[in-house]
């Protein structure tokens, strides 16, 4: 028989094992420890700062959300890999903008919780939401434009796009809009609203995050492009409304787009009609070519540390910028589908590179410029993201990597989940080995019965 001593023995040195495991994790990472390298070179004379990323063509900008407002921050690094700016003020950073004709300063969306005397009048936590300008040589920031959101982090807005001096179309996730604003005497000058051309059964939960409307774009011909997320569609309006033979995308169609965040469109003029795309819980970015009046996919990658990408973008020389966001990186990719330059970041939100235009507004189609398709397949991946998937539908496993810390990945929370089991079996073979015996009597006596193993 085997002696209780033995099964000890065993629980305890599987919960040491599981805890070095995530322990290990955490004391590697190569995020957590960029991260912190970020924030410790933000506080060093600019003329001081050691190179922390990998050497670029431009001025990189990059954009983090972050989780449950931390560790969200704005950062922007050198073509040798200098930090010039770093801002984590606020609980989150989105869309990032170059402001035409200024080399080093760029708009963004961002986002805080709602204070003072103002915050009492909501029922529930309310957010603001703005715009902001910097420049990255100063450091002089200047508020644009802003909103209170009634409603806490979620309904924030994600994409803001200017149309000129003094107009900003606006993606409103909470009211489920696009609306052009004069930011001079705030009047509304144009409205869409998706439920009017939309079925409130179809999306996500009406009405708390229905349409999730994430990514607005001014086109060259004056139309607008719009990322319905939680409808799996992004779709074209003009001035009477939505264009429907220009979706590009269909709820639930998940081959063609899944949840997808930051679409850009690619003029006739540099190879398109064309939209570069982030489809995200698909693991992706995918380029759809549009043809005799239909979408066809023409440009698809990934490789197998893709997780959950929210942007990319096209940039002169063909190569694409993504936002891998719970892969926390950023990586350029060249026209052969080669990773040719990354940098940990927690959860980028969105990428820029400064003097290549506005998001993908240079670059060439996939078509135009011969660039190649590369994909890696779930077998590609580690044996915790395998099994995950095997287990649980795509979305779910997004979750899960959306939940977790920046240090920790998939095979760290098999390690917490088994610890917790083990905790479990061993606290119920404990009371098992009490042998307890209870006389419901009065008064009630509990008595503790021994056996010879105890003695061993």
């Amino acid at each position: 028989m085997v002696s209780r001593k033995v099964y000890r023995a065993f629980f305890a040195a599987l919960i040491l094992l599981c805890s070095a495991t995530v322990g290990y994790a955490y004391a590697t990472s190569p995020v957590r420890d960029a991260v912190g390298e970020y924030h410790a070179q933000s506080n060093v004379p600019l003329d001081e700062r050691e190179s922390v990323a990998p050497r670029s063509s431009a001025v990189t900008v990059v954009a983090g959300h972050g989780m449950n407002g931390e560790q969200s921050a704005l950062a922007a690094f050198g073509p040798n890999g200098t930090l010039l700016y770093h801002d984590d003020t606020y609980t989150g950073y989105f869309d990032v903008d170059p402001v035409p004709n200024e080399s080093m300063t760029v708009e963004y969306v961002a986002e805080k919780p709602l204070s003072g005397p103002r915050a009492k009048a909501c029922d529930a936590k309310c957010t603001v939401s703005f715009v902001e300008r910097v420049n990255f040589t100063t450091g002089e920031t200047t508020r644009v434009f802003s909103r209170i959101i009634p409603q806490d982090r979620g309904a924030n807005w994600h994409d803001v796009d200017r149309i000129d001096d003094e107009h900003l179309l606006v993606g409103d996730i909470h009211g489920d809009q696009l609306y052009v604003v004069n930011t001079t005497t705030n009047i509304t000058s144009w409205r869409w609203d998706a439920q009017d051309d939309f079925p409130i059964t179809e999306g996500g939960p009406y009405p708390v995050d229905w349409a999730h409307l994430n990514d607005v774009e001014r086109l060259p011909d004056g139309r607008y492009m719009a990322s319905l997320r939680n409808q799996d569609q992004v779709i074209f309006l003009n001035e009477s409304g939505l264009m429907e033979s220009w979706t590009l995308g269909e709820e639930n169609n998940f081959s063609v787009l899944y949840e997808q965040h930051n679409p850009d469109y690619i003029p006739e003029s540099r190879g398109g009609p064309a939209v570069v795309v982030a489809d995200s819980v698909n693991d992706r970015v995918v380029e759809y070519q549009r043809e005799n009046g239909e979408w066809r996919q023409t440009w698809v990658w990934n490789d197998s540390d893709t997780v959950w990408t929210r942007d990319a973008d096209r940039l002169p020389n063909g190569h694409t910028l993504i936002a891998d966001t719970n892969a926390n990186r950023v990586v350029e990719v060249n026209r052969q589908g080669q990773a040719i330059w990354e940098l940990p970041f927690y959860s980028p939100y969105e990428v820029e590179r400064l003097e290549t235009g506005d998001e993908s507004t240079r670059g060439p189609s996939a078509t135009q410029a011969k660039i190649r398709s590369s994909t890696a397949t779930v077998g590609d991946r580690g044996i915790y993201e395998r099994l995950a998937h095997a287990l649980f539908s795509k979305k779910t496993v997004s979750g899960m990597w959306f939940v977790l810390p920046m240090w920790a990945g998939l095979g760290d929370l098999v390690a917490v989940a088994i610890t917790a089991l083990t905790l479990l079996v061993w606290a119920v073979f404990e009371l098992r080995t009490l042998n307890l015996s209870v006389e419901m009597k009065l008064p009630i006596r509990v008595s503790r019965e021994t056996s010879d193993d105890e003695y061993f």
